[in-house]
Order: C-alpha cells, then structure tokens, then sequence
C-alpha cells in the first residue's frame, strides 16, 4: 500500500517532475483487487495446466448458471423505451424507485416512507456514503474481523481509524460482544456489521441482533447494517432485519439488486435510514448532501425497480437460496474430508469460510502460501484469509457450476494431501 506521507511534487531542472496523488487516494487500498492483480510467482513444483477454476469473487454471474429472472430485463427493457428516464434522474433517487424500495421494506416495527431511501451506485456506494456521513478525520468505526474489506479500505481512505471487532469462528461468527464494546471511545462514530455476511457465510439470530443492539444503546452510537443478503439464508434459518429489533437505536440499512436478483454489474443500492426519534435529522441532510456528488445511480434501472419488487414470483428467492444452498453444501462435505481444513458451516450469503490447521502442512506457511501455491498446482483460485484481516483462513464463493465445485474441491483436497505432514 503507498503510503499517505510520502514528498508532493518533485520538480526536475528545466521540465515537468512527478506529479504526486493526493492522499486520499494514497490511503486508498482494497486487499482483494491487490491479491488478484499480483502476477502469480514462478515455484519449483511444476505449473498447471489444467483449466483454471476461479472461487475468488462473489459475482454469481461469471459462469452464467445463475441468471436474474426474465421479469428483470423487461423491466428495464420498459424504462428504456420509454424515454422518460434519459434525463438527470433527482440526486437522491427517482420517485418511482424510492417509493418502491420503501414499500417493500417497510415494516410495522420500522416504517419507512419513500423520503426515507436514498438510492446509491451500488452496496459499495451505500458503505461510502454511510461511513462518510457519519464518521469525521479522526474518529473511528468499529468493523468486523473477518469482514468486507470495502469497509476498510472506505474508512481508511478518509482517514477514520477502523477498529476490528472478533467474530467467533467457533459460534458460527457471531460477534464477540465484550471484545466489540471494549473498542468504544469517545471518539467512536459508529459500528458496523453485515448479515448475512461476506466472507463467513453467517446469519445472526434475532437474540445475538438484540446483543449488538444494546451495545449501541448503552453508548448511544449508530449502527449501519449492510443488508445486501437479505433474505439469503438455507435451510433451517430465518433472516431478520436488524432495525426491526429497536425503536430506538438509529440505524442506516444497505442493500441492493446485486446479490438477491443477480445483477452486480447493473450498479443499484439504497440506503434505509431507520430513525424513530429523529436522531438522524442532521445525518439525513447529510445524505441528501453525499449523494449530489454522483446526481444519483443509473435513472432506466431505477425506474425498473417497482416492476421488478412487483412481479417477480414469490417463487423466485426461495428457489434461489436452495440452489445456493446444494452449491454450499458440495464444498461443505467434500473440503470437511480434506486433510488440515476446517469447514465453517455456511448459513447463508454465498460464501464458505475454511479454517487451516498449518499446524498439519509440511510447507505451507500461511493463508496467502496455500492460495499461491495452490493457483500453481492447481490452477484453482480462492481468497487468502489476509483480504479480510482474518489470517489462517481461506474463503471460497459457492456460485461457479457444480461440476466445476466438485473439481475445484477434488483438486484442493489432493492439494492439501500432497502437503500434509
């Protein structure tokens, strides 16, 4: 990562010098792109030349197995012939969408109305807008460890401290609540957590949402609730939106069309600011602010989203997460006969988290070591525990096709066979 300290300009006699980037983007720094960028060094072992198999990035649309429903193409089909959204949409989002996003998330023990929604670029866009509307120079955000590395590299490129709080690997993550609430200062802007998460695969229960709740309670700071899994959860579980759960701590909650209707690449999130007690009348303007900076998302997508909330079958997310749910479940069984690998059973999302007993590798020295070595052997390419501040792991996306998860994790188990002690 470059560092933020370095000289400004330097000048060369009688011409142009090095003209220096600023420093917020010197403190710019996201550890997933950097790992996948890094050209793969050359080892002693001989190289693969098997078909490469990629499990590193949480788009479930490389491989085109998953495909969004045919009701969400006519849904911008429409918009864009109608014409009526070529324009400038309003900064904050269109009428349309807002009021749709609200109805559908609206909730007796949190209502929300349309000026309750502001639509973003993305979930990514909504993570940056929610820690810059909250979090100042100096103050720090409590993230969770292992987490979205978005959450970093947004909080250090504005200069807030991120303080990483303990997920328990062996209680399915959930948050280590003492450890959580020994982080807070007076300095403390906000907390942060994801549900269900990238990268565990984890879902909290109603009890452990109350639990991070009443830390916000006791010290009266915000939450912000990235909920781009909504409702993404397997067999057995039950997803719970968190500001359900108060009527009184403020909470701004993030989600998107990304994940749930699969078109990441389509750029659409919201933000929900959930606020009983009008604790957020400065942090709502605030937004409205924030989001003049890009005049809002792409207007044709927008303008589908009431279509898409209103006629996609009932049938659709429930058929979505079982077929995730068989996906999660081939590399659960097959790594967990794998020598020196831990399975975290995934709960939802879609992603599997693996612990590495390094202890039982002969040459293996850590989480980026075996992703090295194994995209060389192996030509099979998973995330190193290091890209989520959770060393001596390693996290692997569910979406590729069966086939290719089954010969993904047949090649990781003979990996780890010809390294075992």
């Amino acid at each position: 990562m470059p560092s933020a300290n370095e000289p400004r300009n330097t000048q060369k006699p009688g011409g142009w010098g090095t003209i220096a980037s600023s420093d917020v983007s010197r403190r710019t720094f996201n550890p997933i792109r950097d790992v996948l960028s890094r050209p793969v060094q050359p080892l002693a072992t001989p190289k693969s030349t098997k078909e490469p198999i990629s499990l590193s990035i949480g788009d479930p649309t490389v491989f085109g197995n998953f495909k969004t429903h045919p009701v969400v193409v006519e849904a911008v089909e429409e918009a864009i012939r109608s014409f009526s959204f070529n324009g400038y949409p309003p900064s904050v989002g269109v009428p349309q969408a807002r009021e749709a996003v609200a109805n559908k998330y609206t909730h007796p023990l949190a209502p929300l109305t349309a000026n309750d929604v502001v639509m973003t670029s993305g979930c990514s866009g909504a993570v940056e807008m929610a820690i810059s509307v909250l979090c100042n120079e100096g103050q720090n955000i409590l993230l969770p460890r292992p987490g979205f590395c978005l959450y970093n590299t947004v909080a250090g490129s504005r200069n807030v401290e991120a303080r990483l709080y303990n997920l328990l690997a062996e209680k399915n993550w959930e948050v280590d609540i003492e450890h959580m609430e020994s982080l807070i200062d007076e300095n403390t802007a906000a907390i942060l957590i994801n549900n269900p998460s990238n990268p565990c695969g984890s879902n909290f229960t109603k009890a452990h949402l109350k639990a991070i709740l009443g830390v916000c309670e006791r010290h009266r700071i915000p939450l912000i609730s990235d909920e781009i899994y909504a409702d993404m959860v397997f067999s057995g579980q039950v997803f719970t939106p968190t500001a359900t759960l108060t009527s009184t701590v403020p909470i701004l909650t993030l989600s998107g069309l990304a994940k749930q209707w699969l078109v990441p690449g389509w750029r659409i999130g919201w933000i929900l600011i959930n606020d009983r007690n009008n604790a957020f009348a400065q942090v709502r303007q605030g937004l409205f602010a924030l989001s003049t900076l890009i005049n809002g998302p792409c207007a044709p997508i927008q303008a589908a989203i009431p279509k898409i909330f209103a006629e996609i079958p009932d049938s659709y997310l429930p058929t979505l997460n079982m077929q995730l749910e068989s996906h999660a479940r081939i590399l659960e069984n097959e790594l967990g006969k794998a020598w020196g690998l831990d399975v975290i059973t995934p709960q939802g999302a879609m992603y599997v988290m693996v612990k590495l007993n390094l202890n039982m590798f002969a040459d293996i020295s850590n989480d980026a070591d075996f992703c090295h070595k194994l995209k060389w052997e192996e030509n099979v390419e998973i995330l190193p525990g290091e890209c989520f501040a959770y060393p001596g792991t390693i996290r692997l996306v569910i979406t590729p096709p069966q086939d290719k998860l089954h010969v993904a994790a047949s090649r990781i188990a003979a990996f780890c066979e010809r390294h075992r002690k």
